[in-house]
């Protein structure tokens, strides 16, 4: 096994994985293929879950274990900050709450914390289920649809119309249908290749530049357009708040109008990909399982009934639903993601100096064998057993810990109950879904055919 001299203090250096090519290192065989390059890192790592690769000329450390993951993310988060990955977004974010570090992320943190609480997601709410039944009572029986694309819409307009309650975003909503998808699809591209190729005419560079101008100057638009009508003083919605000083520490914090946008921009580039890859790969799942596809509608017509709005009061007693959304995202959750080290810090018995980036694939974490049995198996009941959970981390950890994580359980809890008691899904032929490398591992089309519940519940009108 080749390796490199690691900056360590440990007496066996860090395996490197062979086959990085000059300049550009190992970043070709990560965008050639991405799911098969992170799964075969845990063959190249040591015993330590520990192993290099290069991205450009930059050597990278990558984790690839659950033990080595939780330290990176907890034990030792504190040593962290997020490092090249995201200083590469900072185009499409700014110094929104994904991309800041330090004292700005605390900050950040602190400010949009209020904006996630128990209540607030219970006013999101409102909208996901709305949103949800609308989605619902668009099919007509046996028609055929993409899935992914309706989850995707339903996930844009929930999160749209949580930040614009009013038509202060509707010139947005479009604009963010149409070009926050083109950004995700080259999000990983864009921050695993070597930053002098951005200058590069070639036509990803040119779409996702145009794309991202496209995104920010219309959050711009919308910005002015609150200040100028009073949005902040009539309205409550998650503009609002963000146009409202807020008091933190007796001293009273207003975010600028760029802060804002980046905020904005974060909370949908964050939200909207992950909960439609989440959703098609629920239903995609369902269709192949009706077992479990059972399961799901009998709790669902237990709890909440055949007529009656699902509410964020049912969520948590929708507890196969749960299990069925925790499977889907340890299968198809986070790709990428990279960390660097502010100060000297010790993963296992490995000493890395200040400055060391270290990187670690979610995807490929959740399928390590030895901490989940048959890892690429769909199997929800894995998680009536506590102790899975030890190994699961869906939405980070630490300092870092993704802050919409209950919005987004809402809102994914609340379409699959509202949908599937309306339809059954038949998967339509021709087509397999495939996953697309992205933020996460969504799939690329889900066609499938909606046919009715027999009986199908009497359901009010909008």
């Amino acid at each position: 096994m080749a390796v490199d001299a690691a900056p360590s203090v440990a007496a066996r250096p860090i395996p490197r994985v062979p086959g990085a090519l000059p300049l550009v290192g190992h970043a070709p065989a990560l965008i050639r293929d991405p799911f098969g390059f992170f799964l075969s890192l845990r063959d190249h790592a040591d015993d330590r879950g520990l192993v290099r690769i290069r991205l450009g000329s930059m050597p990278v450390y990558m984790a690839t274990t659950p033990e080595r993951l939780h330290e990176v993310l907890v034990d030792k988060g504190r040593w962290f900050e997020k490092g090249r990955f995201f200083q590469r977004l900072k185009r499409l974010a700014g110094e929104g709450l994904s991309t800041a570090d330090g004292e700005l992320h605390k900050r950040n943190r602190r400010f949009l914390a209020p904006l996630f609480g128990a209540q607030r997601i219970k006013d999101y709410s409102l909208v996901m289920s709305r949103n949800a039944r609308r989605l619902s009572q668009s099919w007509q029986p046996d028609q055929q649809v993409d899935i992914y694309k309706e989850a995707a819409a339903y996930s844009i307009d929930s999160i749209a119309m949580s930040l614009f309650s009013t038509d202060v975003g509707t010139p947005a909503v479009e604009t963010i249908r149409t070009e926050l998808p083109v950004l995700l699809d080259m999000l990983l591209k864009r921050a695993a290749s070597p930053k002098i190729l951005d200058r590069l005419p070639v036509r990803y560079n040119r779409v996702f530049d145009r794309a991202s101008a496209q995104l920010t100057g219309v959050i711009d638009q919308v910005i002015t357009t609150a200040h100028a009508g009073g949005h902040a003083e009539e309205h409550d919605d998650l503009l609002a708040q963000l146009l409202r000083a807020q008091v933190h520490d007796d001293v009273p914090v207003r975010l600028s109008d760029v802060q804002i946008r980046d905020e904005v921009a974060t909370l949908l580039f964050a939200g909207a990909e992950t909960t439609a890859s989440t959703l098609a790969w629920a239903w995609h799942y369902l269709a192949h399982h009706p077992e479990v596809d059972r399961q799901v509608v009998d709790e669902v017509l237990e709890v909440v009934g055949p007529d009656r709005a699902v509410t964020i009061e049912d969520v948590p007693r929708l507890t196969v639903i749960r299990r069925v959304l925790d499977e889907v995202i340890r299968l198809h959750g986070v790709t990428f993601l990279m960390r660097r080290s502010t100060a000297p810090v010790t993963l296992a018995d490995v000493t890395l100096p200040a400055g060391t980036e270290v990187a670690f694939s979610m995807y490929a974490i959740h399928r390590d064998p030895e901490a989940f049995e048959d890892p690429h198996t769909f199997n929800p009941d894995r998680w009536l057993d506590p102790g899975a959970k030890r190994s699961f981390m869906p939405f980070g950890g630490g300092n870092r810990k993704c802050i919409g994580d209950q919005f987004a359980l809402a809102e994914t809890t609340i379409a699959v109950a509202e949908v599937l008691r309306d339809w059954r899904m038949t998967p339509a032929g021709g087509h397999t879904p495939q996953q697309v490398i992205s933020a996460v591992a969504r799939p690329d089309r889900v066609p499938m055919t909606v046919r009715p519940r027999n009986p199908a519940p009497s359901r009010p009108s909008n």
